[in-house]
């Protein structure tokens, strides 16, 4: 009997989707759970605003720390570590709105810990993935997230009718649990370049096929930061979180007030925005890869095309969004917004590994900072907004009251693709 066996870099690139997936099941399930807990208590919009944003406020403080703790303690400690933290939380705190410190502090607590996780991906990716394999499968951990998102959205609002918000907190811990002990099963370091022998340090690069660095290489930190290639990310960064965290903390919002339909009455169409996320980040790395091994396009080009295309498109469906007033218009312009933004991370979101592969986790770092930052004025913002447009006497049912909300998203991912395609490059930039 023949017994197929997968390279362990394939193991560990499946079981960085699934835990991408499990990562925005959990975001996605809070903002289905607390706005159904909120508005049966009455809380208002900005005040839900507020909760919903404390997740980036956790998030941010621990970007950089987590890609320093990925180089120096190895992202797969660090992944588990992450995991096990915010699960436990999960499983352990109530789903009270009246309660309001504890909910504060526990979403604070869980950003942090999720905080840790992409800039620790990115590390475990730089050291196991060959450069010709790298856009197909960042896209294929980072379509976890939509996969994940797309999950919540079909069975959450279910989960919740028929057994409370609560139900949502425990489902979300056992999924942490069990995708733990995955990972300290069948994962495992690479091999580090720092040993003695030249032939063992060859041998180890051919079996992992990525970028393994010493652990205490110094990190050019002003480099870094004063890098316009880098800054392009940063921007790219920022405005895709903007979008993806407005529109995963308010279409819900959006359903219920501007076009009077729950969540649990749009079935299996409330979950198309995110599967077409899913779809488009595994073509856009499949293109991406193809463009560059079959030498169509250098990787400077292959880069700034695909995150021109996916960005443009996306923000004509962001402003044309509020201008529909059924369900099936906005779940048609939602979903061409999110697929094309996911199709661009075949752009900005693989770069990382270009620029520099040996601080990978690094540069994530810096970048998903700003994605974050993105993710507390974006959410807090859009609460502040529509409770302006409430004490204005503005109609929140009306979806011209909406144009806001999506029309800033829009302008920012033009305003990201031109910079994109002014300053980026596909070459190794930090060695």
């Amino acid at each position: 009997m023949v017994v197929m066996k997968f390279p362990k870099r394939y193991v560990i690139v499946f079981l960085t989707f699934v835990c991408t997936n499990v990562c925005y099941i959990e975001r996605v399930g809070f903002s289905i759970a607390y706005t159904v807990a909120a508005d049966a208590a009455g809380v208002n919009q900005a005040n839900k605003g507020m909760i919903l944003s404390m997740f980036y406020y956790g998030y941010v403080l621990s970007q950089i720390p987590g890609g320093l703790a990925a180089q120096r303690m190895g992202g797969r400690r660090v992944l588990l570590l992450s995991f096990l933290l915010w699960s436990l939380i999960c499983g352990l705190i109530p789903l009270d709105p009246n309660r309001v410190t504890i909910l504060v502090l526990s979403r604070l607590f869980v950003g942090v810990a999720q905080g840790f996780i992409f800039p620790a991906i990115h590390t475990v990716l730089a050291q196991w993935v060959p450069p010709q394999e790298r856009s197909r499968s960042v896209s294929l951990t980072t379509s976890g997230m939509y996969l994940g998102a797309a999950c919540g959205m079909l069975l959450f609002p279910s989960l919740v009718k028929h057994m409370g918000p609560q139900s949502v907190f425990f489902v979300e811990a056992v999924l942490g649990v069990a995708w733990s002990v995955l990972w300290l099963k069948f994962s495992s370091d690479p091999p580090r370049t720092d040993l003695p022998k030249v032939a063992s340090r060859e041998k180890i690069k051919a079996h992992a096929g990525g970028v393994v660095a010493p652990r205490t290489v110094k990190i050019p930190w002003r480099r870094i930061i004063f890098s316009l290639p880098v800054w392009a990310i940063v921007v790219n960064n920022f405005t895709f979180h903007y979008a993806l965290y407005v529109l995963m903390n308010w279409l819900p919002t959006y359903f219920e007030l501007g076009l009077q339909l729950s969540l649990q009455d749009m079935g299996s169409s409330k979950m198309l925005p995110y599967f077409n996320m899913f779809i488009f980040s595994n073509i856009g790395g499949v293109v991406a890869d193809h463009l560059i091994t079959r030498r169509i396009l250098s990787v400077t080009k292959t880069r700034k095309l695909l995150n021109t295309i996916g960005f443009v498109v996306s923000a004509i469906a962001l402003m044309a969004l509020p201008l529909f007033s059924t369900p099936s218009g906005t779940v048609i312009c939602s979903s061409i917004s999110l697929g094309f933004l996911a199709l661009g991370r075949a752009g900005f979101a693989v770069n990382h590994m270009d620029v520099a592969p040996k601080f990978a986790g690094i540069v994530m770092g810096v970048s998903n900072t700003a994605g974050t930052l993105a993710g507390i004025v974006g959410v807090g913002l859009t609460g502040s907004i529509l409770e302006g447009a409430k004490a204005s006497n503005k109609d929140l049912t009306r979806s011209e009251t909406w144009k806001t909300v999506f029309f800033v998203p829009g302008y920012l991912c033009i305003f990201s693709a031109i910079i994109f395609l002014i300053f980026s490059t596909g070459e190794k930039i930090f060695e």
